[in-house]
């Protein structure tokens, strides 16, 4: 459903950070979170710090964790937003297959909003919903957007942008340019007509198809007598 791909890490001046480990949602419900990330994103959940002093759940899947946090006073919470605006704080996963996705939202009952963007002829669909706390989700296929910096990286170490190839630095005198291939030489089969075998061995000329002057030679390979593909007679 989630399609993941090896990043390579761009050094760029600023912290010295590996990836991202995590999101951190609060909750009205715990269990109805739980259900909706493991359930709707396929998120698994996984064992948690016993050492924590408050309610939660870990969750874990496509190499980044969901943490789940049980809000002390609920009521105290923000009005759970009803309206789905793509312009609001989110988080994203990339998708294989957005029409797989669509169904299985709509089997499982949740409202989505869907756009497409288009840039320079390729198209990105996404669509948005949100859990049981009005955090919006996104579904998307961002990916077909290539990844342009707009400043340069060093080495280009950036998904979608392989390494310069290195410049050769052998002075061009060492270059030697590779040797000619050698010609072919044509060699020509002996020639065979009528007049060089004894009468014994002298077949008729045979019927039309066949040029006058063919001959089938006793113990020499058909590839050493001469024939004529025009039908133009031998001179014997």
């Amino acid at each position: 459903m989630v399609n993941t791909k090896p990043v390579e890490t761009v050094r760029s001046g600023g912290l010295p950070l590996a990836a991202l480990n995590h999101i951190s949602v609060v909750c009205r419900s715990l269990e109805s979170s739980v259900r909706f990330y493991r359930d709707v994103l396929g998120f698994v959940p996984i064992r948690r710090p016993g050492s924590f002093d408050f309610d939660g759940a870990w969750l874990f899947n496509y190499g980044i964790g969901i943490h789940l946090l049980q809000a002390e006073d609920p009521e105290s919470m923000p009005p759970k937003k009803t309206e789905i605006n793509p312009k609001d704080n989110h988080i994203s996963f990339q998708c294989e297959s957005m029409e797989a996705v669509q169904r299985r939202l709509k089997e499982l009952g949740v409202r989505y909003v869907q756009r497409r963007v288009e840039e320079g002829g390729v198209f990105v669909d996404q669509l948005f919903f949100h859990d049981p706390d009005g955090f919006m989700v996104e579904v998307c296929t961002c990916d077909n957007l290539p990844i342009a910096p707009l400043v340069p990286v060093e080495g280009n170490a950036i998904l979608g942008l392989p390494p310069a190839a290195p410049a050769c630095k052998r002075p061009a005198a060492t270059l030697r340019p590779a040797p000619p291939l050698p010609v072919p030489v044509a060699v020509s089969a002996p020639v065979l007509s009528a007049a060089t075998l004894p009468p014994a061995q002298r077949v008729p000329a045979k019927a039309a198809g066949s040029c006058v002057g063919e001959v089938e030679a006793p113990g020499i390979p058909a590839s050493a007598i001469r024939s004529c593909p025009e039908h133009a007679c031998m001179q014997v």
